[in-house]
Formats: C-alpha cells, sequence, structure tokens
C-alpha cells in the first residue's frame, strides 16, 4: 500500500550581514517538490486517495493556469485559483529566479504522462519572469536602519 501523496514546500529565508559596511543581503529559496498527476481511470483510485489525485491534480491544472499566464503576459495571474499557486506567488512574480526540474518515467506505460509533463515543461520554460533583483538593505539594529 501506498501512503498518502501530496506536493512539499519549504521556504527558507536567508540573510547575510556585512559588518564592515553595516548592509544586510535578504532572500527567500523555495523547494517545491510537486507530486505527479495522475489518470483517475488508470490508477482506479477510491476514497481517500481519490481525493488526494483530485486535489493533486487540481492544483496543478491551476499552476499550469498561472504558467500560461506568465508566458502570455497577462494583465491578470489567477494566483488565487489554489493554495499551491497562492504560496508560490512570490517565487513566480516580480522579483525572483526560478529552476524547474521535470521527472519523467521511461516505461512506455506511462507514455501519455511522460508526454504531458515534458509538454508542462515546454511551457514553463516560455517563461521569463524579469531580472530578479538584489535586496539589500541596512542590517536590522543597526544606526543606518533608524
Amino acid at each position: 500500500m501506498k501512503g498518502s501523496r501530496s506536493h512539499l514546500l519549504v521556504a527558507l529565508e536567508v540573510e547575510i550581514s556585512d559588518k564592515v559596511s553595516g548592509l544586510t543581503s535578504r532572500g527567500t529559496l523555495t523547494l517545491c517538490d510537486l507530486a505527479g498527476s495522475e489518470r483517475l481511470s488508470k490508477t482506479e483510485a477510491e476514497g481517500q486517495r481519490l481525493v488526494e489525485a483530485a486535489a493533486i491534480n487540481k492544483s496543478l491544472t491551476a499552476l499550469g493556469q498561472v504558467f500560461g499566464a506568465l508566458k502570455c503576459n497577462a494583465l491578470h495571474i489567477p494566483f488565487r485559483n489554489s493554495k499551491l499557486t497562492q504560496l508560490l506567488q512570490p517565487c513566480l512574480s516580480g522579483d525572483a529566479r526560478c529552476c524547474v526540474f521535470i521527472n519523467v518515467s521511461p516505461d512506455a506505460a506511462d507514455v501519455v504522462e511522460t508526454v504531458s509533463s515534458l509538454q508542462f515543461g515546454s511551457t514553463i520554460r516560455q517563461v521569463a519572469l524579469g531580472r530578479a533583483a538584489q535586496n539589500i538593505g541596512p542590517a536590522r539594529g543597526s544606526k543606518m536602519a533608524k
């Protein structure tokens, strides 16, 4: 029996202070491991596993909509469509860099999911987030910060 499946997000806030200049550089590193989408008819999931698979697929669809809107430079980016996209909004808008790894199966039985994942990756690759700025300011508690 497999365990429950879900996405995993870890956000690390990093701060480096230069004692000579009194400046501090701040940033957040967000690591996100997304659960793979599943064809519900193929997995024959039932009960809680079916609920989990449906929620995963919904959030991945919402993420795809966000990337599609970013790719087209849309005026409205649908970050509010899922909790996943809400959490990833700071990573995907404005002052951020993004690196995505797509994992696929070499098994011929998984060709439909593999092609879908590669198409998703192709869409993501065409998204330009813009240049990330350095977040440098006075160190906390320094005379320059007051």
